[in-house]
């Protein structure tokens, strides 16, 4: 009996695989790094002379140094090519041993990548723009997934970006060549890259919307210093009582203070583990200390004696000098602790947060940028009385809400905010805004 026969499937067509893009390289080479006033004058000259947009992008030692100051500054402009400053050669920030060129390009629109890392560092150059534009905000305006410098050139460029020096130590000197030319690139597309984001934001009709936005980080001011900035040591969840706490704060604050002087990432000086394990301990001598896992580093022996009386400071607190349990606030309290403790207000916040979800489907757009979620929070937890639209907007707009975002959300959020039920006692109690706490505004 012969076997059956077996059919033979048809040859299956090779997938033929994509070429990869190009790798981005400096069109006019690597030009000599700004280190001298001479210099700066000419590259004031030169940059003066240019047209059109600045790119700019700044180069910090995170994860090195305690500052964030900028230890790179790159710059390119049509008719100028590429400048590369080296801040560090004219003194201790902050300064304003960059204000000549900037403004030089004062009435020139000022193109960075995530504005929100540089504009701090530049500021303290004597740079602020008077106009902007940010191409990871258009990028999240119009809703791609990944807002990358490298991830957009590659999408909406077709060129690849390097991506071997991202996390070097720019505070070393001198800087290889290597690392200069992966800083260069950076400014490299992203003049085309803003063209190409303005193309689409006006089609997509957000540009004005982008505008707003623009405008609004070109004005914004430093950032308030976070409350008890101690409280945000990793794994201090697993220290117990007020006493421990205070171990954790006094070692916090002896570590900052080094960090602070040396100007290295407290890290660097010591880890949060060791600090934790310390709380965790409260060893009661010097040897006691030094003989835990986490003081066997070289910071932890190095400054063992700092550690140690930081210790015995906190050991020797009276019971009213100890921190509290809770975190102190500046705003409502954390939500996940709405449902137990306030619950309609936890019922607002769940439908103006379902609100402004659906509402950012609509408009095809990131939740957190159609309206922040400490915006929604804020507003759920203090609804204006009655919630009215006009109400609504005066609200959104003390709360730092755009035009746009107000113009796009005003309406579902007071309908929303009138069907909800009203205030009952479960709202009033301990550690509510009408017993005189405040709340947490780092948590959405």
């Amino acid at each position: 009996m012969s076997a059956p026969h077996e059919q033979t499937p048809p040859a299956q067509e090779p997938v033929a695989e994509a070429a990869p893009k190009p790798l981005l390289e400096l069109r006019d080479g690597l030009s000599p790094v700004v280190s001298t006033p001479a210099a700066l004058d000419r590259a004031v000259a030169a940059f003066a002379a240019g047209h059109g947009p600045v790119a700019l992008d700044a180069e910090r030692a995170s994860g090195y140094r305690y500052s964030q100051r900028a230890y790179l500054v790159q710059m390119r402009r049509a008719g100028a090519g590429t400048l590369l400053i080296d801040p560090a050669t004219f003194g201790d920030v902050p300064n304003d041993s960059l204000l000549p060129l900037a403004e030089a390009i004062r009435d020139a629109e000022w193109v960075i990548h995530a504005a929100s890392q540089d504009l701090a560092c530049l500021a303290e150059l004597g740079m602020q723009p008077a106009q902007l534009f940010d191409t990871e905000l258009a990028g999240r305006l119009l809703n791609y997934p990944r807002v990358g410098l490298a991830v957009m050139v590659e999408d909406l460029l077709g060129y690849r970006m390097r991506k071997e020096h991202s996390a070097v130590d720019w505070s070393k000197r001198p800087l290889p060549e290597p690392w200069l030319v992966y800083a260069a690139l950076d400014v490299e597309l992203l003049l085309e890259l803003r063209d190409e984001l303005a193309r689409q934001l006006e089609e997509a009709g957000k540009a004005d919307w982008a505008r707003q936005e623009f405008a609004a980080w070109a004005q914004m001011g430093p950032t308030a210093p976070r409350i008890d900035p101690w409280r945000r040591t990793s794994g201090m969840h697993r220290v117990r009582g007020r006493r421990g706490l205070a171990f954790v704060r006094e070692m916090w604050r002896t570590r900052d203070a080094l960090a602070r002087k040396r100007d290295v990432t407290p890290s660097r000086i010591l880890p949060d583990a060791a600090i934790v394990e310390a709380a965790q301990e409260t060893p009661t001598s010097r040897t006691a200390l030094s003989e835990l896992a986490g003081f066997a580093t070289r910071g932890g022996q190095r400054y063992l004696r700092d550690f140690y009386a930081a210790a015995l400071a906190a050991g020797e607190l009276a019971d009213r000098e100890l921190p509290p349990l809770s975190p102190r606030y500046d705003g409502p309290p954390p939500p996940r602790n709405w449902a137990a403790k306030h619950p309609v207000a936890a019922d607002r916040l769940a439908r103006c947060r379902a609100a402004v979800s659906a509402l950012a489907v609509e408009h095809d757009l990131p939740q957190e940028n159609l309206l922040a979620p400490d915006v929604v929070r804020r507003l759920a937890w203090t609804p204006p009385k009655p919630p009215s639209v006009e109400h609504v907007v005066a609200t959104l707009a003390a709360l730092g809400a755009r035009p746009w975002q107000r113009e796009l959300t005003a309406a579902t959020l007071a309908d929303v905010l009138a069907a909800a039920p009203t205030v009952s006692p479960a709202d009033v109690g301990p550690g509510s805004c009408a017993d005189g706490a405040v709340g947490d505004s780092s948590e959405a």
